[in-house]
């Protein structure tokens, strides 16, 4: 047995494990890194929700109980060797591209701010961070990303937020 298994009776009940991963799934995501870290003993190197998710569920599944027998590891193994892998992803698919790194946005608040927007009935609240924005435990790389999440339509974040007006004669990049 791995040092990962666990015998039939030390196993934790799969409720347990079931409502701890619906409760992981309403997390924030700045929630979901500390459990990430607790679980793993380090920190995450992504801030995608659904995938931060995965792996917590993942390896508090092994954790509770065991992982998976040497012979199924080793079938897994060979079916990757065997598989027909395709070491560059086509051109087109939609590879996501690294975050830009540079000058903050000047128009953008600093992080911490909370911005509400009203929209149809509804208060739209997204918490600025230092790389991005927090909307209803997601996060996302722009304020026109949260917008659009929100409305379900494409909006200009810093127009939808209120943070620059629309009028005549106002030019890209100039506030007020």
């Amino acid at each position: 047995m791995g040092n990962n298994q666990r015998t039939p009776e030390s196993t934790v009940p799969a409720e347990w494990i079931y409502a701890e991963i619906e409760r992981l799934g309403r997390m924030p995501i700045h929630a979901l890194r500390q459990r990430y870290r607790e679980v793993f003993g380090e920190d995450s190197t992504t801030r995608h929700k659904r995938h931060l998710v995965r792996q917590i569920a993942w390896r508090l599944q092994v954790l509770a109980q065991g992982d998976l027998s040497e012979r199924a590891r080793r079938r897994a193994l060979e079916i990757a060797q065997d598989a027909d892998l395709k070491t560059q992803v086509p051109s087109g698919w939609g590879a996501v591209q690294p975050a830009r790194r540079g000058r903050r946005e000047a128009r953008l608040p600093v992080a911490g701010t909370v911005l509400r927007r009203v929209y149809r009935d509804r208060t739209v609240e997204v918490q600025v961070l230092s790389d991005g924005f927090e909307y209803e435990g997601g996060y996302y790389g722009s304020l026109s990303a949260v917008a659009r999440a929100a409305t379900g339509t494409r909006w200009n974040g810093l127009l939808f937020f209120g943070l620059i007006k629309r009028g005549k004669g106002h030019r890209r990049g100039v506030t007020g």
